[in-house]
């Protein structure tokens, strides 16, 4: 069964990450939802996918009283996707404003959510590969996937993840073959594909045997596979 993970909610529908995007998730019945993480300055971890804010203020140069009222906290998000699980990704690239070459930014969301009281399940995914090793090194009860463009393009992401004790790879979709994506459940990861709008790609995917498929249209992907049982 390929599952329907909400890219920054149901974002076609409503402002990509926010609580309004994250309960639209669950109303149109996505299997997860995936959310960005950054810090700011005062060092409260927020959900937001650009390293800046609408008008261009940095987030990680920003206190968060500071940030737009629709910016939400990391708790507060993970609660409005609750009972769903959610995709969190680290938001830790090198050469981007907030990039923390220590991965603290990583550590501190995950000894957050491994304290909230009725956390669902989460999966932590990152592009840079140290960061997300060092979440897979803090001890977490939660699996972590490697965000990737090109899954073969410089290095050869399965064998990174599987080096790295990741249970999953999250390949761009328009880099996606049917062969890599075998190549990957052939190494036990799962494939996480990212971002698929078109129904009949969907479908194609799912028959493929993607494990899921992130998308800015939860509904529209919820009614592509199910026509198909997947």
């Amino acid at each position: 069964m390929t599952l329907v993970v909400a890219h920054r909610g149901a974002s076609r529908d409503f402002p990509e990450n926010t609580v309004e995007a994250f309960r639209a998730a669950k109303a149109q019945n996505a299997t997860m939802v995936e959310l960005d993480v950054r810090r700011t300055r005062d060092g409260f971890l927020v959900v937001h996918h650009d390293p800046e804010v609408r008008g261009g203020a940095h987030i990680s140069e920003s206190d968060a009283k500071n940030l737009p009222s629709t910016v939400p906290g990391l708790v507060e998000a993970v609660v409005a996707c609750a009972p769903l699980a959610v995709n969190v990704e680290i938001k830790n690239s090198p050469g981007e404003a907030g990039y923390d070459p220590t991965g603290a930014l990583a550590l501190e969301a995950v000894a957050l959510l491994e304290e909230l009281e009725g956390c669902p399940e989460i999966l932590y995914s990152c592009f840079d590969l140290p960061t997300l090793n060092l979440i897979r090194g803090s001890g977490t009860r939660f699996p972590t996937g490697y965000l990737v463009l090109d899954p073969t393009t410089p290095t050869d992401a399965i064998a990174l993840a599987v080096a790295g004790g990741h249970g999953a790879i999250h390949p761009w979709d328009p880099c996606v073959t049917q062969s890599w994506v075998q190549a990957c459940r052939d190494a036990g990861l799962d494939c996480n594909v990212w971002t698929v709008d078109d129904p009949e790609r969907m479908v194609q995917l799912a028959e493929w045997g993607v494990t899921s498929i992130i998308t800015n249209v939860p509904g529209v992907a919820v009614d592509a596979l199910g026509v198909l049982g997947h």
